[in-house]
């Protein structure tokens, strides 16, 4: 078993020197089986790819993009690229311990996981929920033994690869990002694949991913809009989608703005409804027993 691990990278230049050494010298421990480190950079006009030429890291590729793709077009361009068994997806803005997937790999020896989610330092494992008709997500508690995870997060997550060709990654609709990560988990968990948290696996997350570039007004828009295209694509139980529209209902009356939020979305439907007539046929589990909720 092998690992390839992906970075996308925007204009950063202070996070790849702050973080890459970390990431050199955990690729270079060999119980982390880590093949090649590809960094697929989305048009940065910053020194990023000056850095990275002149790291002389022989375990390095880099694809150069010359404008900002987005992160899910990024991420599965290095993917495809990637010749390793599993895909190790993290962000520029994470830095990874010595041994972080020494005891992770391991846990691929179940043909039922798809993912496995790391640990970042001071937050446990996800668990979903369905509140007021919305799919949302908190953090469990950290223990030191390996827990299901609601999904496994594309900044800092594990990924086997042949059920990621065989999912599409990451869906490009989700583009510039957030939300790509949660849908992608939440279908392969309705085929029927398992999804885990690993304590041994620490990483350090500082949230200074490249996002925080984009005017706050806009990304707020892009979490909600995808949060409403992950919603639409996937759920297919007839109560939930019923739930969910009450809800909608109930934010627009409360929220009127929220409207911009929906209209968003429209010009993505020719794809939602093409998505959903595949989750109908592939999916094995019900959008119930993945929420954890009565049918």
């Amino acid at each position: 078993m092998k690992v390839s691990v992906v970075v996308a990278n925007w204009n950063g230049l202070k996070l790849l020197k702050k973080n890459f050494p970390q990431l050199i010298a955990s690729a270079n421990f060999a119980k982390n089986a880590i093949y090649e480190v590809i960094v697929v950079d989305n048009g940065s006009q910053d020194d990023s790819l000056k850095y990275l030429t002149g790291l002389n890291f022989l375990k390095l590729k880099v694809i150069k993009n010359n404008k900002n793709m987005g992160f899910p077009v990024a991420v599965n361009q290095g993917v495809k690229l990637a010749k390793g068994d599993i895909i190790c997806s993290l962000n520029n803005d994470v830095a990874p311990t010595k041994n972080f997937l020494e005891e992770a790999l391991g846990l691929f020896g179940d043909e039922s996981v798809f993912a496995i989610s790391l640990h970042e330092k001071g937050e446990g494992p996800s668990v979903g929920k369905f509140e007021a008709g919305y799919i949302g997500f908190t953090r469990g508690v950290e223990k030191g033994k390996v827990q299901s995870s609601f999904w496994a997060s594309g900044g800092s997550g594990l990924f086997r690869k042949k059920y990621w060709d065989k999912l599409g990654g990451f869906d490009e609709m989700f583009s510039p990002g957030y939300w790509e990560d949660l849908d992608l988990c939440y279908r392969a968990r309705k085929r029927g694949y398992s999804i885990l948290w690993s304590p041994d696996s620490l990483v350090f997350h500082k949230h200074e991913s490249s996002y925080t570039l984009l005017a706050k007004s806009y990304i707020s828009l892009v979490k909600e809009r995808n949060q409403l295209l992950m919603m639409w694509k996937d759920i297919t139980s007839r109560k939930l989608l019923w739930l969910h529209l009450i809800g909608l209902v109930s934010r627009l009356v409360r929220h009127p703005g929220y409207i911009k939020v929906v209209v968003a979305l429209i010009s993505k439907l020719p794809g939602v409804v093409s998505d959903r007539r595949l989750e109908k046929h592939e999916s094995v589990v019900t959008d119930e027993e993945i929420l954890g909720l009565k049918s």
